[in-house]
């Protein structure tokens, strides 16, 4: 009886020390909240590529672009563009300032995007939204903010302006010949 009164007190002191010395857990940051829905470029596409002008689903008024003789036009910025009559979809949370529907040969073929932030945050939301494209897009590069997706080509840019409180963010979405 003497031997099991004096192991209980020592094996109840051994219980205590281990508690003791056991590390606590380390505490993670919380985890980032995951982006909505409207950080995916797929939800400017309001028609497939391809569609004709007359088949949109959306009604829209033709813009007239304007482009410097100078820098000379690339072969994707050929074609007639349009923006909607009414509210574009959201994108990044903010309505664009800029979204256009660019059609060749009457064809949808390039999708234009542009929206405002403010200087202090843009860089994090712009590279928060290219991490995204990139990381969902079969060939990607996070670097030029610029990927491929199936038959459908992305490239994305951010704009600091230095005489405003706003940055821009922009979006070319165009279908790709393969």
């Amino acid at each position: 009886m003497r031997t099991r009164q004096a192991i209980f007190p020592a094996a109840a002191a051994l219980l205590l020390a281990a508690c003791a010395s056991t590390p606590k857990p380390a505490v993670l940051p919380p985890a980032p909240a995951p982006l909505d829905a409207s950080y995916d470029w797929r939800v400017l596409v309001t028609a497939p590529f391809g569609t004709l002008l007359k088949d949109m689903p959306l009604p829209v008024h033709e813009v007239l672009l304007f482009r410097d003789a100078g820098h000379g036009a690339a072969p994707a910025d050929e074609g007639e563009c349009y923006a909607v009559n009414g509210t574009p979809p959201r994108f990044i949370q903010r309505t664009p300032e800029v979204y256009l529907l660019c059609f060749k040969r009457d064809r949808l073929q390039r999708i234009e995007a542009s929206v405002r932030a403010e200087q202090a945050e843009a860089a994090k939301i712009y590279a928060d939204a290219c991490g995204l494209w990139t990381t969902h897009a079969a060939s990607g590069n996070t670097a030029a903010c610029e990927g491929v997706d199936g038959n459908v080509a992305f490239s994305g840019h951010l704009e600091d302006d230095a005489e405003n409180v706003d940055a821009l963010i922009s979006i070319k979405i165009y279908a790709t010949d393969g």
